[in-house]
């Protein structure tokens, strides 16, 4: 395939990269397995510094989990723990993204409990809140002694190790809970020399901004580099380019690198585009790939991706923002010049392979691997990190990457990548080869991206769902109002229409089916009279709000039990009441435990709430319990650590919880009157009820958001 000249050059620092650094070695590693084996190994020879910079990390994950033979222990956690017990001078930094609840069911629990307060002290384990919100950190980056690094889209946490087999059930592959995992694809590059000194300066900020501590730099030595003897490099004495993506954030401008290195790879392509993403949502690449396939004599382009999304979310979002830009690339191209496949694997499921890479090859010219998907997120919301080796003429360095594209195409079609270049040179084509190789057990075959008429319709554009860059929560809600208004008077109506009719089911099932005879008035009355009549009920309902506030029980759902259960009086009564003695009561373990203490158990994001609840006063707590920044008890922790007046923390809590309770109270007691006398007058009265609750809770919180804004700059 063409190589571009020396002096056309496409890696600038400054503008698709942050800077290029010399490494003596570079491997590419391609599968968990691989990268797993090679870490473990680079790991037991670090005598200084383990840095391990991850979207997730699990303790409970093993690096070989067919059994390794160095005498230390298999999972994660314990591993680590060994090696800085065995090495007095060894510090190991574990920096995990302070995850929102979505991801919770699949993240390991406890992990503060089991990666630092069960480790030894030099097992430093952190969580990185240092974006904005809605934002992830996304970098996976591990670097040893500041002479080894790897960067790639492999997390180490469960469901990553796999081997380039693929096998459908593989039970090295199990979950550490014991489920099974899917078939897993994904590549990771190791360099060493200037290049993971560079990434040791990329790891010690991000540890920086996270945790607000400084670490002093390192130095490496070739005499002691960890890079095992058991990995061969796939090209040596190279120049490596680091790209980042960094959203804008406090003090921090934002940082488009892996952007631009996107958009000036495909400008450049001469013949062939490769690419192998977990996603494909990113506007700004589409148009670029659009306007490339438009041209006579433009490059073929292939797309190597998942055969569907990881449930009905993404199907939903990231799908249909995926069909359209697959529609619209189709539309463009030429015969014989796009193809978005998929990689066919024996097994249920129709074959499928989670393809989780994050690569791409230009030409024999470019590669670059890291951790950005091909989404808006990447190029501009996420943190990423992406190595870029250009051969700017070098033949050796265009025969690895030509090398590493004729790997990659084997591993999906079934064959050796020398059957691979030999096919490539008889039909001088990416596309043509793929058909020429493509029908064997395993194979590449196309995706069929079909776009569901009324998906299309409801789901908003990519920079809503999938954003490029942080979007404040009144222009979300303005853009999201826009989009609503932009959809048909028939969809309003039907949904409405929905609204009701699922209200008008209720109120049939409590007619006419067994519900009614378990839920009727005097029933519940009956249950109401048993508790009334309870020894120290008053007693009992405080006591309950107390241990819920303690245990982190949502406030809310304790507010809605006791009105179901006592009324909209007595229950609202019971609710303000409660409500306030359980945030007095977490004040006071705040106060006990101290900032410092309550910050290990909290993590980073501790900080920023911190800052909010610092500016003090009564109208600060009032919004924080309107606009919520964390959970009740969370905010009642903090506050007491962060010794704000018990008298305004009171007020406070008191007048920023009084409309909730009020509102909730109303409205359980009209959905009560819908269930007692249903028909079209009482059904009337809960949506007018409702609509107005809803236009009320904005209106405050707008008014609070104004006044906050004005009382503290830059707020």
């Amino acid at each position: 395939m063409t190589s571009a000249a020396a002096n056309d050059r496409i890696l600038t620092a400054g503008r698709n990269c942050w800077r290029q650094a010399h490494a003596g070695r570079v491997a590419f590693l391609v599968d968990g397995a691989a990268y797993f084996a090679a870490l473990r190994a680079a790991a037991v020879r670090a005598r200084r510094s383990i840095f391990i910079i991850g979207w997730d990390l699990d303790s409970r994950m093993q690096l070989l989990p067919e059994g390794a033979d160095d005498g230390l222990p298999e999972a994660l956690g314990d591993f680590l723990n060994a090696l800085v017990k065995r090495r007095r001078a060894l510090h190991v930094y574990l920096l995990n993204w302070d995850f929102i609840m979505l991801y919770a069911s699949d993240r390991e629990a406890m992990p503060r409990y089991k990666l630092a307060w069960r480790t030894h002290r030099r097992v430093h384990f952190e969580l990185d809140g240092a974006h904005p919100v809605g934002g992830s950190h996304h970098q996976k980056v591990v670097v040893i002694d500041d002479a080894m690094a790897f960067v790639g889209g492999l997390d180490l946490t469960h469901c990553r190790w796999d081997t380039p087999e693929h096998r459908a059930e593989d039970p090295r592959r199990d979950h550490p809970a014991g489920d099974s995992c899917p078939p897993f694809h994904d590549i990771q590059m190791a360099v060493d020399g200037d290049a993971a000194a560079a990434l040791g300066e990329l790891a010690r900020e991000r540890w920086r901004r996270a945790t607000g501590k400084t670490l002093a730099s390192g130095s490496c030595t070739g005499a002691d580099s960890p890079w095992p003897s058991s990995l061969e490099p796939d090209l040596t004495d190279v120049t490596v380019a680091i790209s980042r993506t960094e959203p804008h954030y406090e003090e921090y401008p934002e940082v488009q690198e892996i952007k631009q290195l996107y958009l000036d790879a495909i400008a450049a392509t001469r013949g062939q585009l490769y690419l192998e993403n977990q996603y494909f949502s990113a506007a700004s690449l589409a148009r670029a790939l659009k306007q490339r396939l438009a041209e006579p004599r433009g490059p073929e382009i292939v797309i190597v991706s998942r055969s569907n999304e990881s449930g009905w979310l993404e199907t939903a979002t990231v799908g249909v923002m995926r069909a359209r830009l697959h529609q619209q690339l189709c539309e463009a191209a030429p015969d014989g010049r796009y193809a978005n496949l998929y990689p066919r694997i024996p097994g249920p499921d129709d074959g499928f392979l989670n393809v989780h890479s994050k690569l791409l090859i230009m030409d024999d010219e470019l590669v670059t691997i890291g951790s950005a998907n091909l989404n808006n997120r990447s190029m501009g919301f996420d943190t990423e990190c992406n190595l870029t080796i250009e051969a700017g003429g070098d033949e050796c360095i265009a025969s690895a990457i030509r090398g590493l594209r004729h790997r990659l195409l084997a591993e999906h079609l079934g064959t050796d990548a020398q059957h691979v270049a030999t096919t490539e040179r008889e039909t001088g084509s990416l596309l043509a080869t793929i058909a020429a190789l493509r029908g064997n057990e395993r194979s590449l075959e196309p995706l069929e991206l079909e776009l569901s008429d009324d998906l299309d319709d409801w789901v908003p554009d990519g920079e809503i769902l999938d954003p490029e860059r942080p979007v404040e929560p009144e222009k979300l809600a303005a853009r999201l109002t826009a989009v609503e208004t932009s959809t048909s008077g028939v969809a309003r109506m039907v949904a409405t229409a929905g609204l009701l009719a699922a209200v008008l089911v209720l109120a049939a099932a409590w007619r006419w089916s067994d519900i009614g005879e378990w839920i009727e008035p005097d029933k519940l009355s009956g249950l109401v009279v048993l508790i009334e009549e309870l020894p120290y009920t008053p007693l009992v309902v405080l006591t309950a709000f107390v241990i819920g506030s303690l245990l982190v029980v949502p406030v809310t759902a304790m507010i809605a039990a006791v009105v179901v259960v006592f009324g909209s009086g007595l229950g609202a009564f019971y609710a303000a009441s409660g409500s306030l003695l359980g945030a007095a009561a977490t004040y006071a373990v705040g106060h006990l435990l101290g900032r410092d203490t309550l910050r290990r158990m909290t993590g980073s994001r501790l900080d920023r709430l911190s800052r909010e609840l610092g500016r003090r006063g009564v109208l600060t707590i009032v919004t924080v319990r309107i606009i919520p920044v964390a959970p009740f008890s969370i905010v009642n922790l903090v506050a007491g650590a962060t010794h704000i007046s018990f008298r305004d923390f009171m007020l406070g809590t008191a007048i920023g919880l009084a409309p909730g309770i009020i509102a909730i109270a109303l409205f359980i007691d009209r959905i009560r009157a819908a269930i007692r006398e249903p028909g079209a007058g009482s059904v009337a009265i809960l949506v007018t009820v409702l609509a107005a609750l809803i236009v009320g809770f904005f209106v405050i919180r707008r008014t609070l958001r104004r006044r906050r804004s004005t009382r503290v700059p830059g707020g």
